[in-house]
């Protein structure tokens, strides 16, 4: 941390311009590879690597924040992230920033929105650090792959798809927001014998004529899931940061009659 402290700033006050952004960029990019070796990381990358180019964007399935650092390991991206508070906040704001990465609150509309207008314009800038998307939304199992969001497939963009599969045989290195902080999963993994983990980089894929965003997304995601071993979820990953009665109260008043007409009809059939 502290070489990586150094790096960073002593690059934000000799150098300027172009000159300045690579710097922190190899900050970044040394900050990850240290993360993997305090890690014990055994990560093994399959494909070609990521080449800056206007009009591309990256996506991958999302366990941990600490895929944020897996791949950036290899090559430093920026990122759309849900931005957090504490360290994990100052290191996005102050540092992850000068990469270009983007923040946005889940739960906020008019975040998502700001966002999607400024994701366009990072993705069409020559020269840009690759953009990197979790179209999940949200950190899952490793096991399945819920449904994936459409904005990142709604740009007139080519999607290059990213498959990461972890070893649980060492660690699981799926982070539960709701039951550990960020430190603890940090803690967690570093305390664990090595973390494994396989990454591919798969073949850029383009939006067909005719074909929805909505598919695009689908056709992708099943793209990552197959090369990852995962299970397809058709499941909104948004929908356990919200109450459902309160979100979605028809979706929860639908279920209720549905169990009350079985209910009734086992009553009906047990008289």
């Amino acid at each position: 941390f502290i070489i990586f402290f150094l790096m960073f700033h002593l690059s934000g006050v000799v150098l300027r311009g172009k000159r300045r952004e690579q710097a922190e960029r190899a900050s970044v990019h040394f900050l990850a590879q240290a993360f993997i070796v305090s890690w014990t990381g055994v990560v093994r990358y399959h494909g070609a690597r990521p080449v800056p180019k206007a009009g591309r964007v990256w996506v991958a399935n999302h366990s941990s924040m600490i895929d944020y650092a897996v791949l950036s390991a290899f090559t430093p991206f920026a990122a759309i992230m849900q931005l957090h508070k504490g360290w994990v906040g100052v290191m996005q704001k102050r540092y992850l920033a000068a990469l270009g990465c983007l923040w946005f609150n889940r739960t906020e509309t008019k975040d998502r929105a700001l966002v999607a207008g400024k994701m366009k314009a990072h993705i069409m800038k020559e020269g840009g650090t690759p953009l990197l998307i979790f179209p999940e939304g949200t950190c899952v199992n490793n096991e399945y792959c819920v449904m994936f969001k459409r904005g990142a497939f709604d740009l007139d963009a080519t999607v290059c798809p990213i498959a990461i599969k972890y070893n649980k045989i060492f660690v699981d290195a799926f982070w539960n927001s709701k039951r550990q902080s960020f430190s603890q999963h940090l803690f967690k993994i570093m305390r664990s014998w090595a973390l494994v983990a396989d990454v591919w980089f798969l073949e850029p894929q383009q939006r067909r004529e005719g074909e929805t965003a909505t598919a695009f997304a689908s056709r992708v995601q099943k793209m990552i899931a197959d090369k990852a071993g995962l299970k397809i979820a058709p499941w909104d990953g948004y929908l356990k940061y919200y109450n459902l009665a309160e979100k979605y109260p028809e979706m929860v008043e639908k279920q209720r009659k549905t169990y009350a007409d079985r209910l009734k009809k086992w009553t009906t059939h047990e008289r």
